[in-house]
Parts: structure tokens; sequence; C-alpha cells
């Protein structure tokens, strides 16, 4: 249900004012919490992680099947197999091997954090909605000069309400900024980000699907 007090300013590719849109406050207007927020972006990080290290332990180190010397009599310490971690070139004790990192929180749960993170930029100020891209040709300083205009100086997130060809080449080539699709939308993208920029389709299309019966990503 969209609550008519909560609104955003819809301004042109001029930075000029050309309206308002009201906002869901189910997914514009959720208390911002702070420790789940903390709690999804750790899980999201896990995933990120490629658990590939790898160490070799007695079994998969070469040699050492026969023992170095006699037990007695040499005057050396024992020693029973030239694997042992003691040795140079020896097996490494406890040492990582490959494995993954990733595990999930419930939905509801990961849901509410996306909540709080979209929340976040409309209770700050940094959620920008255009009218329109106002970007014609697939050129990295139309983006520029867009940016500009707009006063966006910080890393900001692109969210497009779908596949956009001509924005995606305008903004890929450039390092402070990120761009998604509505149904990639994340907490750790949105907080990674300072400004939070889309269309009034974009957040028609925000309102449409997380709002409805769509899981997080």
């Amino acid at each position: 249900m969209v609550n008519a007090m909560l609104e955003v300013n819809v301004k042109n590719s001029r930075n000029e004012t050309v309206g308002t849109l009201p906002l869901n406050e189910v997914v514009f207007g959720e208390r911002v919490n702070g420790p789940l927020l903390h709690e999804v972006v750790l899980m999201q990080q896990a995933s990120m992680r490629q658990g590939t290290a790898s160490t070799k332990t007695r079994g998969f180190v070469s040699g050492g099947g026969k023992k170095p010397w006699k037990q007695k009599g040499t005057g050396r310490a024992r020693a029973g197999s030239s694997r042992s971690p003691l040795w140079r070139g020896g097996a490494i004790v406890f040492g990582p091997l490959p494995r993954k990192y990733n595990y999930s929180i419930p939905k509801k749960k990961a849901r509410k954090a996306l909540y709080s993170a979209i929340s976040s930029k409309v209770a700050d100020g940094q959620l920008i909605v255009l009218s329109e891209w106002g970007v014609t040709e697939p050129k990295t300083q139309q983006m520029v000069a867009l940016l500009k205009t707009l006063g966006i100086e910080s890393r900001v997130l692109l969210v497009m309400p779908e596949r956009d060809d001509v924005v995606i080449r305008a903004a890929r080539n450039l390092q402070s900024v990120d761009l998604l699709e509505v149904s990639g939308l994340n907490v750790y993208d949105l907080l990674a980000s300072e400004f939070m920029l889309t269309t009034q389709a974009g957040i028609e299309r925000i309102t449409a699907y997380w709002g409805g019966n769509h899981g997080p990503a």
C-alpha cells in the first residue's frame, strides 16, 4: 500500500525537479536496522570468498615411504617419515583446504535487510530519481556529464528497471559507478555506494518486484 506521506522528488537530466513520486512505505520506509545490515553484509562477503586456498597434508606430499634412519643408535632424533611437518618440504599441519564459505539466513530477515538498506538511502537523501536517464548514446562522456549535473562526485549505484545497453555501455568504464538491474538489488552494493540513482520506472519496478513475493538475491 502506497503511503502518500512518503515521497521523493523526480528530476530531469538537467537536475530540475519536475514532480514528486509517492513511495511504498514497506519498501522505502523501513526502520534502518544496523545490526541486521551488518549480518547480511557479512553473509554476502562470505559468499564472495573463492575458498580455493589449499595445502598438502601428509597424504599428499611425495616421499616418506621409508623410515629415514633406524630408531636408535644414530644420536639423532627419532624420525619416521620425511613427510613430517618438521621437515623441509614436508606436510602442513591444519592448513587450509578448498571449502565453501557461503551460508544463508532466513528469507524474511534478508528481505527486511534489503528494505532497510533501500530506506537508508531515502532517509539520508541519497536516493536520486530521474524522469528518464537522459543518456541517448553509449558514450562515457554523456554519463560523466549527467553525474556532474546531478552533483554526484562519489560512488553511485545505478539501478535499471531492466537491462539497458546504452546506459551500461555509457557507465561501464567509470570506476565509481556500479550498475544493477532491479532484480539484482542487494544490501552489499547498496551500502558500498553513497548514492542510489534510478528512474521513475525503476522505482515502480522496485515496488512491484521487491514489494511482491520475490525473495532477496
